[in-house]
């Protein structure tokens, strides 16, 4: 019996893959269940199973309080140098885990806005782009109110994401902040990070970046690109587990001038001392603000770890493999059905995900995960394929598609 192409064109690139064996160190990675949703949420490390009862026995049961000065209260920045390090392209000191994703991108908006309006009063808009991810669009319209500022939306096409010529338009003299996010969490399109700051800094504006699809699956170089500030999630290709940390980066230039707004008892120039009035702290402290969330940092210290190892030109290699191998397999097996890819068709331009776009899309999803094929969906009708490089395989992408094919031929009644 011939055997399938596909299936042979999966085991030759399996076999010749330098990030192959990492698969098996993830949990689940030896059941038949396709995982395509680790830019959602990734699977948890095989050495997370042993580091977290220990945690428990060990640090929290055994040296209990006195584990604040022996090593947590120093957990928050030593992971974020980590991370600087070996996924984002920062010096140490500039890197911090805390709140989750949606409260650090309000402090460092709120703070960007505030910093530029306070030096330039007619610096009142903050510009974002109508696709960006929920979150910060909402975050965007609430600081402009609260602080008496407006938006100025970049309308953006849905399987792409926001170009040069876009942001140059949108930006002028009144521009305070600039949001934007490195990965598109629909289309998966990949941003020019450092051609958009520039213009950004030329207009006179600060940047913000949204890294939560980027981080730990393309390269990112913060310090060279010229970034102001950064906020990315630790639970997609980080592997932080369900709800874990952000993380938020500071340019080293920045961090005197900025006054975050939630004035916590952790950003305290001297955090015991419990003194009658706030006096913040230097550096990345300045940034927390509550006890910071000690047993939701340590999952993702060993995918870090992983990521050094590999090293992140290596995934991003990985990444654009398996997003082109999933293309070339919807245009073969899906288009004949009226799938459409509805991402950028040019790995240059695309980050760690495909989506595919078909108006049953919705129901299929429903279908797949009913059969341990678990995809998610976005509207309007797209069915999102996350391939995270760390622990997909080229095998699992053939075995995931051909079940996508089934289920839009049995919904369609092909």
């Amino acid at each position: 019996m011939t055997p399938d192409p596909w299936d042979a064109e999966a085991q030759r690139l399996d076999a010749a893959d330098p990030l192959h064996g990492f698969r098996d160190r993830f949990v689940g990675s030896e059941t038949p269940l396709v995982y395509f949703d680790g830019n959602s949420l990734g699977r948890p490390p095989k050495a997370t199973v042993d580091r977290l009862p220990a945690f428990v026995a060990e640090q929290w049961g055994g040296r209990l309080i006195r584990g604040w000065d022996e090593s947590w209260m120093s957990l928050p920045f030593e992971i974020g140098d980590e991370i600087g390090r070996s996924v984002i392209g920062a010096a140490p000191g500039q890197t911090v885990v805390g709140d989750s994703t949606t409260v650090l991108l309000y402090k460092l908006l709120r703070a960007a806005f505030d910093a530029r309006h306070a030096e330039d009063p007619a610096r009142v808009e903050i510009v974002v782009d109508r696709d960006n991810f929920p979150t910060d669009r909402y975050l965007v319209e609430g600081i402009a109110a609260e602080r008496g500022g407006r938006v100025r939306w970049i309308d953006v096409d849905l399987s792409a994401g926001v170009t040069a010529d876009g942001l140059a338009a949108a930006v002028g003299p009144e521009t305070a902040v600039v949001l934007l996010s490195q990965v598109a969490y629909r289309s998966g399109f990949l941003a020019d990070t450092a051609t958009l700051t520039r213009i950004a800094h030329d207009a006179g504006a600060l940047t913000v970046w949204d890294l939560c699809h980027s981080a730990g699956s393309v390269p990112v170089a913060l310090d060279e690109w010229g970034v102001d500030l950064a906020v990315g999630c630790t639970y997609k290709y980080l592997n932080g587990g369900p709800g874990s940390p952000a993380f938020a980066y500071v340019a080293g230039r920045l961090q005197a001038s900025l006054a975050q707004p939630i004035q916590g008892w952790m950003g305290a120039a001297d955090v015991f001392s419990m003194g009658p009035v706030y006096a913040p702290a230097d550096g990345m402290r300045r940034f927390l603000s509550g006890t910071p969330p000690i047993i939701g940092m340590l999952a993702m210290q060993d995918t870090l770890a992983m990521i050094a190892d590999a090293g992140i030109e290596a995934i991003r290699a990985k990444s654009t493999a398996l997003t082109e191998f999933a293309v070339r397999l919807s245009d073969e097996l899906l288009a004949p059905l009226g799938v459409a890819v509805a991402s950028p068709r040019d790995p240059a331009f695309r980050g760690g995900h495909v989506t595919l776009s078909h108006p049953s899309m919705r129901e299929v999803t429903a279908r797949l995960w009913e059969h341990d094929v678990i995809p998610d969906y976005r509207d309007p009708g797209g069915l999102r394929i996350g391939l995270s490089p760390l622990s997909t395989s080229f095998a699992e992408v053939v075995d995931g598609m051909r079940a996508v094919e089934r289920a839009v031929r049995g919904l369609s009644g092909t």
